[in-house]
């Protein structure tokens, strides 16, 4: 049943009206951790990943299935062990940088403890990226069109890593009235914004559909342009969900409204749209 919330027009007095209220969802009760066995848990977060990346193999297994395609499968078969350990070295570390170094200068030992939570987007691209490079010199094939490849996939991990922030209780929004409102476990009990699933629709399912269409049209033929599809997608998605999504407690707004997710995806515009100029002047040439 929706619960009875307090109601203002901005945060600061929605913290301190209780006189006036409005309905909010409650939050769903999902158990994080699926099943346990000793000390070993199995995790709806860890299960998302692992979805995502497999969903992702077996695609690009099917579309580089005939004979005399100019990626094939040994790349996507190697790349699949090293880019997870790219994404989670890269987010680990992407996020120790960007989103908490006062912390992990104090607590040194921690910042290999992964398992305690602590993954960054941006950091994990970046460990992808390398992956990427790696694994097309040593296979002796394109790296623009390996690239262009992993980025048809990599929404549907976006997609299910989101909705598992959402089932964690994690990244949630910033306080809201709007329908359908949720109210977070851990928070101050106010409404906000499910904004992994704001996430999820737009870094994940819309932008799946989008690449999958720019596919079907022939976009494997102009290199780059699928990555610069997925990563100018990205960016402006993410742009946008950060006015919806509450930021991180111990950075704050970095400038005048500015969350670190934003500064973050500005570059990435930039470049996938530079990509997507490449792939078409490559093409005229």
């Amino acid at each position: 049943m929706p619960q009875s919330i307090p109601q203002t027009t901005s945060m600061l007095s929605l913290e301190h009206s209780p006189e006036i209220t409005f309905a909010a969802l409650p939050f769903p009760d999902i158990d994080p951790i699926i099943f346990s066995i000793g000390f070993l848990h199995l995790r709806w977060y860890a299960l998302a990943y692992l979805a995502g990346i497999l969903l992702g193999w077996f695609l690009l297994k099917r579309i580089t299935a005939k004979s005399g395609d100019p990626i094939g499968h040994p790349p996507l078969d190697s790349l699949i062990n090293i880019g997870i350990i790219g994404i989670i070295l890269g987010g680990r570390l992407g996020y120790v940088l960007f989103y908490n170094p006062s912390y992990f200068l104090s607590n040194p030992h921690k910042i290999l403890a992964v398992w305690e939570g602590g993954l960054a987007f941006h950091g994990g691209f970046m460990g992808m990226v390398l992956a990427i490079i790696f694994t097309a010199r040593r296979h002796h094939v394109s790296m623009i069109g390996l690239g262009d490849l992993i980025a048809l996939v990599a929404p549907i991990g976006i997609f299910f890593g989101r909705l598992a922030n959402f089932i964690n209780g994690e990244l949630y929004g910033r306080i809201t009235d709007v329908p359908w409102a949720v109210i977070f476990p851990g928070t101050n009990g106010l409404p906000r914004h499910p904004s992994q699933i704001y996430e999820a629709l737009l870094e994940g399912m819309l932008l799946f559909i989008i690449l999958m269409v720019a596919w079907r049209m022939g976009a494997r033929q102009r290199k780059g342009l699928l990555m610069g599809i997925f990563i100018t997608g990205y960016g402006l998605a993410r742009i946008v969900v950060e006015n919806f999504r509450q930021p991180d407690q111990q950075l704050g707004f970095i400038i005048s409204g500015v969350t670190m997710g934003q500064i973050l995806s500005l570059p990435m515009v930039v470049i996938g749209a530079w990509l997507i100029q490449y792939a078409f002047k490559n093409a005229k040439s």
